[in-house]
């Protein structure tokens, strides 16, 4: 069965734009785990725009306490600065089970493309390596369609995840099979090269199910924006409900 890992990073976003505790992301994080979540998800920025650093430890113990996976996202290659202490130090402190590796930049919004391991490869490897050796399973983010993705094999990742935005702004439009199409021919050049697959970036109540339904073997699907929104009108414990039944009912879930 494919399993739902929250990011609570949307949480933090309005946290912070108050200052103070409140809301409170673990106790966020908390309400999906107890509404099934398999796991949370965070994605810390050098400019500690939404996630800062002692979230990331409280969420890891949190996550430990559950027995549940805490994935850390960030890009191994942002140096330190003040409020962060650079991707390695915060899995370092926090040993998540899996470190999930993005190329954006300080600038931008949201993650919007995965590595060029033409360009990125070599580099990654010794960051790969050293994540590793803390333990973590490593994730890279990847474009749905690139012909080069079993290099995130060569470089010593484990699995990969598909940049889904695209895919979900073609079914928006009503025009999803082109994107859904590359989506799953990346996911098995992947997987026959040994890589798991997960899968993340604006997947939603309504485009979930045909996506897993299409894309084979996905592992993993990582959620924040859209259950947020979503559980703006019907609340945190039902929206994730709601993804956990998606997930039941796909491809390979569980019955």
């Amino acid at each position: 069965m494919t399993v739902l890992s929250v990011n609570v990073n949307k949480i933090a976003v309005l946290r912070n734009s108050r200052g103070g505790h409140a809301p409170d992301v673990v106790r966020a994080a908390r309400v999906c785990l107890d509404a099934g979540a398999h796991g949370i998800t965070v994605h810390p920025r050098p400019d500690a725009r939404h996630i800062q650093a002692r979230d990331v430890l409280a969420l890891a113990a949190l996550c430990r306490e559950r027995g549940v996976e805490f994935n850390l996202e960030g890009n191994p290659f942002a140096p330190p600065r003040e409020h962060y202490p650079g991707f390695h130090a915060l899995c370092a402190q926090a040993r998540p089970a899996q470190a999930t590796l993005v190329p954006d930049g300080d600038a931008q919004l949201t993650s919007d493309h995965g590595f060029d391991f033409g360009c990125d490869g070599a580099t990654l490897r010794p960051h790969v390596a050293a994540l590793k050796s803390l333990g973590c399973r490593v994730s890279l983010f990847v474009d749905a369609g690139d012909p080069a993705v079993a290099d995130a094999a060569e470089v010593g990742a484990d699995r990969v995840e598909l940049y889904t935005g695209p895919f979900a702004d073609a079914f928006a439009a009503g025009d999803a099979a082109q994107r859904l199409d590359a989506c799953a021919e990346t996911a098995r050049r992947a997987q026959a090269a040994g890589l798991g697959v997960n899968a993340g970036h604006d997947l939603s109540q309504a485009n979930l199910a045909a996506f897993l339904s299409t894309v084979p073997g996905v592992l993993e699907v990582s959620i924040g924006h859209a259950l947020i929104d979503e559980a703006l009108y019907v609340g945190l414990d039902t929206a994730v409900r709601t993804y956990v039944e998606i997930l039941a009912g796909a491809p390979g879930g569980a019955r």
